[in-house]
């Protein structure tokens, strides 16, 4: 009997709450939305796959997940603690970047530089949910993180809150990715609101050529002058216009597409899966992931209303009207937001 019990005593069930069942029924409806709905699927099936792994039950004894280090009194780390790691300490999110900047045309935004504007006031999310998270009680760090959802881009999300706020890595990464996925379904409400039949129906001018000195001379000069202004965000913008001077200088093709599929692909996974597998439920079911949800949809619809308005506003002083709901593509969950 003695052996019976400790064999039971070692398995999932013994340690089962309803906590892991939740987390792991949500896990589902990730993977569900994935492969059904094929809503952002390259990123929402690793993250479920990963929440139902992470919330798989076992005997404390055995480092087996994403928090199971030496440092945290485990015997060893676990194999998904290393793959944790990158994501904690914002390895992962400038690979990610280097991998989108190799897949990334700045054609239109050379030819436009007034679309910059647009991407600059959908960030009136991020400021109205750090006033948002600040009210409800958040410390500073915890709500610039949360904030930084608005931005509707998982890779900085992740970057931003594994810098100031770890403990909510999880819950605010589950939340940009989700959001991002619904875009189809927040964005389109927003539009018929504020944008009239009238402007949606304006025909905008196709973009002048641009050649390929421009090309080559943006990501340098972009990098340059992004990071005299914010140092802070060299090592995201970095990466992302490394990866597009890769792809425009011409001489590089080979590492363009290395870093554009093999290495993004890579990364995608790696991530994703261990930030779904960093949602246990004694460390995500909490009154402050809720919460994280709420401010997270807030910022989203604040953000997208932003970019909508800019470019209405923008249109009183050009003589070349712009189809205001371009605004929403400020809103930087490609392709869908665009």
């Amino acid at each position: 009997m003695h052996i019976l019990e400790k064999m039971v005593l070692n398995t999932g069930f013994a340690h089962l709450s309803y906590g892991n069942v939740v987390m792991i029924l949500v896990g589902c409806v990730a993977i569900y939305l994935a492969i059904v709905k094929k809503y952002e699927p390259l990123l929402l099936l690793p993250i479920g796959f990963g929440v139902i792994v992470g919330n798989i039950p076992y005997n404390p004894s055995l480092p087996l997940g994403v928090y199971d280090t030496v440092a945290n009194g485990a015997s060893q780390n676990s194999v998904f603690s290393y793959i944790y790691w990158a994501v904690r300490s914002g390895v992962l999110p400038p690979l990610i970047f280097l991998g989108i900047g190799a897949l990334t045309d700045f054609s239109t935004l050379i030819s436009s530089p007034k679309s910059v504007l647009l991407g600059a006031a959908a960030q009136l999310g991020i400021f109205g949910t750090f006033l948002g998270a600040l009210f409800l009680g958040f410390n500073s760090f915890e709500a610039a993180s949360i904030g930084i959802i608005g931005g509707a881009d998982g890779p900085t999300s992740i970057f931003l809150s594994s810098q100031l706020a770890p403990h909510l890595l999880g819950p605010i990464a589950i939340a940009a990715y989700s959001y991002m996925a619904l875009v189809p379904v927040i964005q389109p409400p927003l539009m018929k609101l504020l944008i009239s039949e009238k402007e949606a129906r304006i025909r905008m001018k196709p973009p002048r050529t641009v050649s390929r000195t421009e090309k080559i001379i943006f990501p340098i000069i972009a990098t340059i002058v992004a990071a005299l202004i914010a140092p802070g965000s060299l090592t995201l913008v970095g990466m992302l216009m490394l990866g597009n001077l890769l792809k425009e200088s011409g001489v590089t093709d080979r590492l363009a597409r290395s870093v554009g599929n093999a290495l993004l692909d890579i990364c995608t996974v790696l991530l994703s899966f261990a930030v779904g597998a960093s949602t246990q439920a004694s460390v995500f079911l909490t009154p402050k992931s809720l919460g994280i949800f709420a401010l997270g949809l807030v910022s989203f619809m604040i953000a997208t209303a932003g970019g909508l308005l800019f470019a209405k506003f923008m249109n009183l002083f050009l003589k070349e009207k712009i189809n205001p709901l371009i605004g929403a593509a400020g809103v930087s969950a490609v392709p869908d937001s665009a």
